[in-house]
């Protein structure tokens, strides 16, 4: 680019002096041209391709054989000639000012583009001037042009130093916002930059996230589909390919394409394409039967109608995608078809009229294209007005600069347009949405569903209606285009190895954990209080769990509870009704009715284990379990120590019953229980129980218990009960070589203490691996079961004698032994 500009301003001194400036090459000359005061450039590409040159670098390269002719860039220029007759008439714009113009053909060429824009400023003429410079003014004020991004870019980056300013029409690649490298580019197009991220939210909002993307190999199609991908992997999109081609390819090169899109998967196409290079590629769909894709596409073919008129276009039927807003110029259309082509053959042609035909010049469908080539002739006539301060006359026409005023210019067409340029050269992002619909007769229509406004917030830029869109082959339903079906809820998605984010595997929640939505990345842990349901879909509140008196366990346990308190008062009833008996007096009457007491209230305590726990339930059922557990072992050391002590009586000169009479018996039993009652006290104050929810022992249920607050306090409790019960087995087991008249005593005392023992025993392990309100039960068992063995291993064989056998209930038969054996 830089080597031709050098060259065009390249001079040869001549002998007098003076420097003749002259272009290196042949001239380049406008295919339209007309005088004015100010001189506007075109550059549009009459002829889309060019035949290729084989070059052998031994002479000058042939002039380019432009080939294949362009309708749309005849239209584009019509829309040009309109605005500047429509400002040559006007009297508040620019007034008395005449603008000419030069328009040339590029080819879609970009060696043919520079060339001619080179043209444009520096002109054809030879010019002599005195020095060593060729500098002069440029020739045109503004360039309108060219078609395509690449062209454009080239073109631009030329022009620039001479600050030309160039506003294009249809050029719409972000890469030309960058003001850095293109300083005097303008459009009147949106920007690529918004129409990409606006394709990749229409992917989305569709649930497509496995699609194929097509491009034309140029700036357009790269700078275009490079932004598309990058958004659509933010917005969790994947391409199965990404394909590019260019109309100038061997035919090869398309069969590659072809076949790419052939093996893949997805259902789905985002063609950046332009309307040449989609022409081609529609073709081989149809020749390969490729049918049922969706096909998104971008603004360079959507309302193309040369592509909806094509034989094959029925490939394409059903395709959605962006195109610049509809726009209505007032005279532009009669304008474009009011052509005599008969003139220039000096033919009368007063009867010629093309509005009756139907072919891609008299298609009128591209009026927002028009509209930009006008919109983009005004800007330059507003900003040229506004330098001059013109009013109804234009006063200074001083050469001015037109690029620093096109930035600042801002203006209402006639249809009340507002136009004007950001920092970065660019309109507004506005974009129709553009669905195409078969039509009986097997045309197609371009329908208008929805609207993609740049310039709202995020969440409302894109709106649709889904109702009236048709799909692929005449579908009503949304296609599906997907590596791997949606995971439910209750599942997450786990990434396939190798493969892409959007190709995945479903796997289940783990237990404890949910996913209430579809497609879910990860799945959230339940709150510790709820689990999962079945699905894993929902976290429902866990079963809560204690020993209740409604369940089966609870009033099993309550009704031998209540049995065993009714025994005990019938047998304090019968010790009561048959006090003064030998049988009851034998043995302390006092600490047997206290044992019955204390009996009757380990059988009560029991109870309090049962139910939903509360702070004053536990402190009440460990403490209460405890004092009354003593004070019964108490109650039966203090007989066991009768027993032994009535024995050493009965020996000559002993005088040991002073020394445990009944004073000293009660006093045992006090001093035993208060220690005990002194411990719990402690307890109680210094780490008392309280209820806790156990939430480790069941997953999927919440444990109600006791917490014992203290497992000091606890087993201090539990192990001096179990020191005084080792204490009264030791003397039962001294006991058990008494005489026969205490033979009844001592075994009672040592079967009373052995089952005592050993239920407390068994009780330690299976506390402590009893799962949770089984503990509760093993607990109740061991109270009730040791509760049950003091009162039977005492009391039943004494009812027994009172109620069934009074004859032995004398003072006779219990002091009758003794006396044979003393004999």
């Amino acid at each position: 680019m830089l080597q031709l500009v050098l060259v065009a301003a390249l001079s040869r001194a001549e002998p007098e002096g003076l420097v003749v400036c002259r272009r290196r090459g042949g001239p380049e000359y406008p295919q339209l041209a007309k005088d004015g005061d100010i001189i506007l450039g075109g550059i549009f590409s009459f002829h889309s391709s060019w035949q290729n040159r084989e070059l052998n670098y031994t002479q000058s390269p042939p002039p380019l054989q432009c080939t294949s002719l362009n309708f749309r860039a005849f239209q584009y220029t019509q829309a040009m000639l309109f605005a500047i007759e429509e400002i040559n008439n006007s009297t508040s714009l620019l007034p008395g000012v005449s603008l000419g113009y030069k328009i040339y053909d590029s080819c879609g060429s970009i060696a043919r583009g520079v060339r001619v824009a080179l043209a444009l400023a520096n002109g054809n003429q030879e010019t002599t001037t005195e020095g060593s410079g060729c500098s002069r003014p440029a020739q045109v004020q503004a360039i309108i042009g060219e078609d395509t991004s690449s062209p454009s870019m080239a073109t631009s980056t030329v022009l620039g130093p001479f600050r030309i300013p160039m506003i294009s029409h249809f050029a719409t690649c972000g890469c030309l916002s960058d003001k850095v490298k293109y300083p005097s580019f303008f459009r009147t197009i949106p920007s690529d930059h918004y129409q990409s991220r606006a394709l990749a939210q229409l992917v989305k909002h569709f649930g497509w996230t496995w699609v194929g993307a097509i491009r034309t190999n140029d700036d357009y199609g790269n700078n275009g589909m490079a932004t598309f991908i990058e958004t659509a992997e933010q917005l969790g999109i994947c391409l199965e390919y990404s394909v590019a081609f260019f109309r100038t390819d061997p035919e090869e090169k398309l069969h590659r394409v072809i076949e790419n899109i052939k093996t893949s998967k997805s259902k789905v196409i985002v063609a950046f394409l332009s309307f040449v290079d989609l022409d081609l590629l529609v073709n081989q769909f149809a020749r390969h039967n490729l049918t049922g894709y969706q096909w998104v596409g971008s603004e360079g073919w959507i309302i193309d109608s040369y592509i909806a008129r094509v034989e094959a276009h029925h490939v394409l039927n059903g395709a959605i995608g962006l195109s610049i807003a509809k726009a209505h110029v007032t005279g532009l259309g009669e304008f474009i078809l009011d052509v005599r082509p008969l003139n220039s053959a000096g033919i009368d042609s007063s009867r010629e009229n093309l509005s009756g035909l139907q072919n891609v010049f008299t298609d009128l469908s591209l009026m927002a294209i028009f509209n930009n080539v006008y919109k983009g002739v005004l800007a330059v006539a507003h900003a040229l007005h506004n330098v001059w301060g013109c009013g109804e006359t234009c006063g200074n026409k001083s050469q001015p600069d037109p690029q620093t005023h096109i930035k600042n210019v801002r203006f209402k067409t006639k249809e009340g347009e507002e136009v004007y340029f950001n920092e970065n050269g660019d309109v507004t992002a506005k974009y129709d949405i553009i669905n195409w619909q078969p039509k009986e007769d097997g045309s197609v229509e371009f329908v208008t569903v929805g609207l993609y406004d740049a310039s709202l917030p995020a969440d409302r830029q894109l709106t649709i209606n889904n109702s009236s869109l048709v799909w692929t082959q005449n579908a009503k339903l949304v296609p599906v285009s997907v590596c791997s079906e949606s995971c439910p809820p209750g599942t997450r998605k786990a990434v396939q190895k190798g493969k892409p984010v959007c190709c995945y595997d479903c796997i289940q929640c783990a237990e404890g954990e949910i996913s209430n939505n579809t497609d879910s990345v990860t799945c959230d842990q339940c709150h510790p209080e709820f689990w999962t349901n079945k699905k894993r879909d929902m976290c429902e509140k866990k079963e809560i769990e204690f020993l209740s008196y409604e369940e089966v366990m609870g009033v099993l346990l309550t009704a031998v509870s209540l049995l065993g308190t009714c025994m005990t008062s019938i047998v304090a009833f019968i010790f009561f009704r048959y006090k003064k008996t030998p049988i009851v007096r034998a043995n302390n009457s006092e600490l047997s009715f206290l044992l019955l007491f204390s009996l009757t209230l380990c059988f009560l305590c029991s109870l309090t284990f049962i139910g939903r726990p509360s702070e004053w339930s536990c402190m009440l059922r460990h403490t209460a379990f405890g004092i009354t557990f003593v004070l019964c072992i108490s109650c039966v050391l203090g007989k066991t120590v009768v027993v032994l002590m009535a024995f050493r009586a009965t020996l000559p000169g002993s005088n040991v019953m002073k020394w445990f009479g009944p004073p000293q018996q009660r006093l045992t039993v006090v001093s035993f229980t208060f220690v005990q009652a002194l411990i719990c006290t402690l307890w109680l104050v210094l780490a008392p129980p309280f209820p806790i929810k156990n939430l480790t022992t069941y997953k999927e249920k919440i444990i109600l218990e006791c917490d014992v607050g203290s497992a000091i306090g606890f087993w201090a409790v539990l192990g001096y009960i179990g020191l005084l019960s080792l204490l009264c087995f030791v003397l039962a087991f001294l006991a058990r070589k008494l005489p026969d008249n205490f033979n009844e005593t001592k075994f009672i005392t040592f079967s009373i203490m052995l089952i005592f023992c050993a239920v407390w025993i068994t009780f330690i392990p299976a506390y402590v691996s009893s799962p949770g309100k089984f503990t509760v039960v093993v607990e109740i068992f061991a109270i009730l079961a040791s509760s049950f063995g003091l009162l039977f291993c005492i009391f039943a064989p004494k009812c027994y004698i009172i109620l069934m056998k009074p004859e032995k209930n004398t003072k006779k038969m219990m002091m009758g032994k003794m006396s044979t054996k003393s004999a």
